[in-house]
């Protein structure tokens, strides 16, 4: 019972200190730790926090563990971080002395070293949140001036874990170089801004700056670490998007690999690519790239992400030949007064000055002990006088300040965020009831409400505020690296993207501000396979990229109008391709003109056969009172003679532009006309036969001979022709029509039956009379008399049908003016065939043998 009521009494003591107020835990014994082995603060109202990599980590050799292990040290002072150090404290001391940004508070800082290690900027973190120089989570002893925020760190890998932990405590965190896109993710990172545009912006810049300069063929490397592989990913999925192809993808490691780097070069030579993008840290990019240039390796534009764009790790003598025309995204700035105006008896507190003093002037600060002595006395001593101008190290290389640029507006949006905080007006504020909260004594989300909200123009005139996911606006400039008469490289301006203004205006180059690699004036080409020219279409290759294919010209009636072109555009039915194939052009009309040679032969010839026709039809008349005509049945002939002059004349029907008039009257005209002749020829036929078998005196067909009966043959003969016409034009007339598929490149106006079976069923009506014509003609051939007519109008029914005949297979095989061409050709030629066989020998006798013109020889047993 004992023990259980002792167990009590300690959860209810537990459960009281841990509802005690964070401010109150110095009331426990915590207190604020000023000064910390790997850091150092400045006194403020209001403290802001920097984590920033000064020192790298010495790497210990691996143990066993049978022993403690060494803690982790740091080494190799990093001139260019001091250098953002440096910018932090500079935008406090400017921010300090305006009167109208935060009036009457004081800034403070407390910066930390992380030697760029992830449990440093953990600790680190830790330290400023805590106010202790050995952290406890959830303790917080700085009671005496509130943190606001923290700015760092430098990278990816250490921003990712340092943002989870502030996170935790709603903290605002300010990263200046971490561009992850992961990092943009609210739900994960509530509290992580960047004044750096996150990887997303600079992979979709990079494509577009390929694609600017028409490169598709483009190998990438990327770093093999956080920063390297996603940026390259997008990268690759937006270059799919855009028809850019990777010829190839390696990745850089993260240590040092004689094998992997040799296996990269050598896949760089192998490749036909002249364009590669890296996306690299300098520090993973450094060794491959001098590798690259002892190797001699030239001729490649360099395409730099941010990592390596400006830095002076990479930018060394050795390596100008090979990286001589490299394109790089980065932001610039300057601060040279205040950099080089820092001083050692200025900062007292700054524990990280005198160790840069020593290796910027390569001297040694006089030892107040004898120890060390030894080991300094071959320097020079320190004296505080030198002056930053007269050395030449990366702190002062103040030309391009991409990350400094970044910390010194770091430093102003949370400035400005105080600034809004302080200017809240009670009843007026965001929070609950509309309170606003103390500018003394806020609440770490309290501040991180007006860092979202923060929107301002710093002293360069750029625009500062972060997106929805704490991302600022994406600016990128375009910079060059260019050779110097000297054999170094310097950085050359020559552009600028912007991801907020319009596409056709995101990205602005002056081309010729930019120096290629080996002295190239042109624009250097990177295709698997060469432009397409207009006219031509892409055929991809078979188990190749994209990018690389052949050129297949376009088909008849296709085009491209312009280059690279997937596929090839079919013209409009009205147009066709010309040939280059680059351009559709009008059809051209294709109809039996009368222009046309073809069309005025053929109107020749009708009209000719007419005037025949009609002279025949003279001698006829005039000589109607002579034997031969009256043997011949003059008013059948008269009428056959007409309807041959018809037969001729309409043909010129056909002839000419086709009209709703026209095609009506075509095949309807000449149905008519020419069933009227062949049935006057049937008529003369049956005359004959009748006269020949009425010559006995009992035959009964005497009652026949007049001109009754052939009346009636013609007449029934041809209204059925009409009876069939009628159906065809009250059902499915014929009608003008546009054939735009028949004829390579040309429109075939024409006449379209209306109905296939009544134009069939016509002809084949014509066609069956002289079929029985014939036969009625071939039986009476024979018949005795000169004057016998049967076998003249054999002879004019085989022309007549075999005409006929072959026209049908012919009229199917044409299109356009031929078919038209075929019809008039076979009505000219039958209708001679019947006007020469019945006809011209009979005029013979009329005109040159008038001898064989009279009554005895036409009743003589000698043919003509």
């Amino acid at each position: 019972l004992v023990c259980v009521l002792k167990m009590m009494i300690y959860a209810v003591l537990f459960l009281l200190i841990l509802s005690v107020p964070v401010h109150e835990m110095t009331q426990l014994g915590c207190r604020l730790q000023s000064l910390n082995t790997n850091g150092y603060n400045r006194e403020g109202d209001i403290i802001i926090g920097g984590v920033y990599p000064v020192h790298t980590y010495r790497i210990y050799p691996e143990t066993p563990f049978t022993e403690q292990p060494e803690p982790a040290s740091c080494s190799s002072f990093n001139f260019r971080v001091y250098r953002w150090v440096q910018a932090m404290i500079f935008a406090i001391d400017e921010i300090n002395q305006n009167p109208n940004l935060l009036p009457n508070i004081t800034l403070g800082f407390e910066i930390y070293d992380s030697c760029n290690m992830i449990a440093k900027a953990l600790e680190g973190s830790l330290w400023m949140v805590t106010g202790q120089e050995k952290p406890v989570p959830n303790y917080h002893c700085n009671v005496r001036s509130p943190l606001a925020a923290i700015i760092g760190v430098t990278g990816s890998r250490l921003s990712i874990p340092m943002a989870t932990l502030l996170g935790v405590y709603k903290y605002p965190q300010v990263g200046y170089s971490a561009t992850v896109p992961v990092l943009s993710d609210k739900r994960k990172f509530p509290s992580f801004f960047q004044t750096v545009p996150n990887d997303n912006f600079q992979s979709y810049g990079l494509v577009r700056l390929l694609m600017y300069f028409a490169w598709t063929w483009v190998g990438i490397l990327a770093a093999n670490d956080e920063y390297g592989l996603v940026g390259s990913q997008i990268i690759v999925e937006e270059m799919a998007k855009v028809g850019a192809c990777v010829a190839f993808y390696e990745t850089i490691p993260l240590h040092y690999s004689k094998e992997k780097i040799q296996h990269t070069i050598d896949v760089i030579k192998k490749s036909t690519v002249n364009v590669i993008i890296v996306f690299s840290g300098d520090d993973k990019w450094s060794p491959v790239i001098t590798e690259i240039a002892r190797q001699n390796i030239t001729g490649k534009v360099w395409i730099a992400s941010d990592g390596w764009a400006t830095s002076p790790v990479v930018f060394t003598k050795e390596n100008s030949k090979t990286l001589r025309g490299t394109l790089g995204f980065s932001e610039i700035s300057q601060l040279k007064g205040f950099l080089n105006g820092i001083n050692p008896f200025k900062s007292v507190n700054d524990i990280f000055i005198r160790e840069f003093w020593e290796r910027a002037f390569d001297c040694n600060w006089p030892n107040q002990t004898t120890a060390g002595i030894s080991s300094r006395k071959e320097k020079k001593l320190c004296t505080g006088k030198e002056k930053l101008e007269d050395v030449s190290i990366e702190y002062s290389n103040v030309s391009h300040l991409r990350v400094t640029y970044n910390v010194y507006n770091a430093v102003y949006a949370i400035s400005h965020a105080l600034h809004d905080l302080q200017s809240c007006k009670p009843g007026g504020g965001p929070f609950s009831r509309g309170a606003c909260a103390e500018i003394l004594d806020f609440e770490p989300w309290q501040l991180l409400h007006y860092m979202k909200n923060v929107h301002f123009k710093n002293n360069a005139g750029d625009e500062v505020y972060f997106d929805a996911n704490g991302d600022p606006p994406a600016v990128y400039d375009i910079v060059s690296w260019q050779l110097t008469p000297y054999s170094t490289l310097k950085y050359i301006k020559v552009g600028n993207i912007k991801f907020d203004a319009p596409k056709e205006r995101d990205i602005k180059i002056n081309q010729r501000a930019i120096e290629w690699n080996e002295g190239q004036t042109k624009v250097p080409r990177s295709v698997c396979s060469e432009t397409c020219p207009l006219g031509y279409r892409k055929a991809a290759r078979e188990g190749e990229p994209i990018c690389c294919f052949d050129c297949i010209h376009c088909s008849e009636g296709e085009i491209t109008n312009h280059t690279d072109s997937a596929q090839c555009n079919q013209c409009p039915d009205d147009h066709w391709s010309n040939e280059a194939r680059d351009e559709c052009i009008p059809k051209s009309i294709d109809f039996l003109s009368y222009e046309d040679p073809m069309g005025a032969t053929l109107t020749s010839i009708s009209i000719f056969a007419t005037l025949i026709t009609a002279a025949t039809l003279y001698i006829f008349n005039k000589y109607q009172d002579t034997p031969i005509v009256k043997a011949n049945n003059r008013e059948l002939s008269y009428l056959l003679l007409l309807a041959l002059m018809l037969c001729f004349l309409c043909s010129l029907i056909f002839i000419g532009y086709p009209t709703r008039v026209t095609c009506l009257l075509r095949q309807v005209a000449f149905g008519i006309v020419f069933t009227l002749s062949v049935s006057c020829v049937l008529a003369k036929t049956f005359m004959v036969i009748i006269a020949f078998s009425a010559t006995n005196p009992n035959s009964d067909l005497r009652k026949w001979i007049g001109p009754k009966l052939p009346i009636a043959i013609v007449c029934v003969g041809t209204l059925l022709q009409v009876v069939i016409c009628i159906v065809w034009l009250s059902s499915s007339p014929p009608f003008p029509e546009q054939d735009m598929k028949s004829q390579v490149g040309k429109i075939i106006i024409e006449c379209n039956a209306g109905s296939d079976i009544a134009f069939w069923c016509m002809l084949g009506y014509m066609g069956l009379l002289a079929l029985v014509c014939f036969t009625v003609a071939f039986f009476a051939r024979k018949l005795p008399g000169s004057f016998n007519d049967a076998q003249f109008i054999t002879f004019s029914m085989l022309v007549f049908v075999t005409v006929w005949l072959a026209f049908i297979p012919a009229y199917l095989s044409t299109k356009g003016k031929y078919m038209v061409v075929v019809e008039i050709f076979a009505i000219l030629a039958s209708s001679a065939g019947l006007l020469v066989c019945i006809f011209f020998p009979k005029c013979y006798i009329i005109l040159l043998r008038p001898d064989m013109n009279t009554k005895e020889y036409l009743m003589g047993k000698n043919a003509f």
